[in-house]
């Protein structure tokens, strides 16, 4: 029996684009079927973006927040929530300045 993957599609705040370009003007689906599974494509179509939105172990940035459809993202250490394909995913950055 064959294993159906989910397709995710992954939305972002305007601001990463300006750190990763080549994801503008795209629609970015991703096979996942938990956070850390989107995180981890991400990474392969935009190097770097592992490590702009996790720390070195892997847990979320307290400056990035992610979203399935409206609901905040309950594991920010082991990323295990799960997403299926017709979930929305939200990456937002919070922006801060004086």
């Amino acid at each position: 029996m064959e294993s159906k993957t989910s397709m995710a599609r992954v939305e972002f705040t305007r601001h990463l684009y300006t750190y990763f370009p080549a994801l503008e003007g795209e629609t970015v689906e991703v096979d996942a079927e938990t956070i850390a599974d989107v995180v981890q494509e991400m990474e392969k179509r935009a190097p770097g973006f592992a490590f702009y939105v996790c720390d070195e172990r892997g847990r979320l940035r307290p400056h990035v927040n992610v979203f399935i459809g409206e609901e905040r993202i309950a594991d920010r250490v082991g990323l295990t929530d799960r997403v299926d394909a017709s979930s929305r995913i939200f990456i937002l950055q919070a922006l801060s300045g004086g």
